[in-house]
């Protein structure tokens, strides 16, 4: 049985550990977040509620249209050991929709930007040339790929075309555990705004300094500065 620290080895496939990238808490990011004002939406994970059961990879497929092997969110399984006790660490993926992108400033066409009324990170497929320099830019590997039917850039948007009549994502709609919780981290009476003021959540790879806009509860400071993958072979499949 995999001890948590080799866990997170097997993971990233060899990746960095918690020694070898500064830890920088989201807390500053999300300050600078509010300090502009306006709508932000977001998405915060409750790793303690997540249970592993991928009705957020279907459902999100059957709204996106996408094939069974092209993911815009995933779900992370591995075997662990803690105390001595075996457990399961369900970790779910998705584009980071970043406050500072680095995937917007490779795009030589303007098909990937930040959209000023909400803050989401978006790919226009009309004008995407499938040229893949922001998935080469992407520290998170494999949140972003080739859409096999349009062959222009594709990953998560926080489902646009629901959130824009004020729906909720598919993922966050059909999570059984209800750990996906989404909303404006700028309205203080929303449910995600609470949940950060309250329990400090951290991002994935703080130190690459993009400011993720998916925060995690549950997660720990060596599991923020590993660099996951989705293109890497699981230790555990549901």
């Amino acid at each position: 049985m995999l001890d948590r620290r080799k866990m997170l080895k097997v993971l990233a496939g060899g990746a960095v550990g918690a020694a070898s990238i500064s830890f920088v808490s989201a807390a500053g990011a999300i300050s600078n977040i509010r300090a502009k004002g306006g709508k932000h939406l977001a998405m915060l994970v409750d790793l303690r509620r997540c249970n592993g059961c991928k009705a957020c990879v279907v459902s999100c497929g059957n709204e996106n249209g996408n094939r069974p092997d092209e993911h815009r969110t995933e779900v992370y399984q591995a075997v662990a050991e803690r105390e001595g006790k075996p457990f399961v660490l369900n970790l779910p993926l998705l584009c980071n929709n970043c406050e500072k992108p680095s995937c917007v400033k490779v795009c030589p066409t303007g098909a990937t930007f930040k959209r000023a009324e909400d803050g989401i990170v978006v790919v226009d497929s009309t004008l995407c040339v499938g040229c893949n320099y922001c998935i080469q830019a992407c520290p998170y590997s494999a949140v972003r790929f080739t859409n096999s039917n349009t062959g222009t850039v594709d990953k998560c948007n926080f489902c646009i075309h629901r959130t824009s009549r004020g729906l909720l994502p598919a993922c966050v709609e059909t999570c059984t555990g209800g750990a996906r919780i989404f909303g404006d981290i700028n309205d203080k009476n929303s449910e995600i705004a609470k949940l950060i003021e309250k329990e400090n959540p951290l991002v994935l790879q703080s130190g690459k300094h993009t400011e993720p806009n998916v925060f995690y509860i549950g997660l720990t400071q060596e599991e923020s500065n590993t660099a996951f993958s989705l293109k890497f072979p699981q230790e555990w499949q549901r």
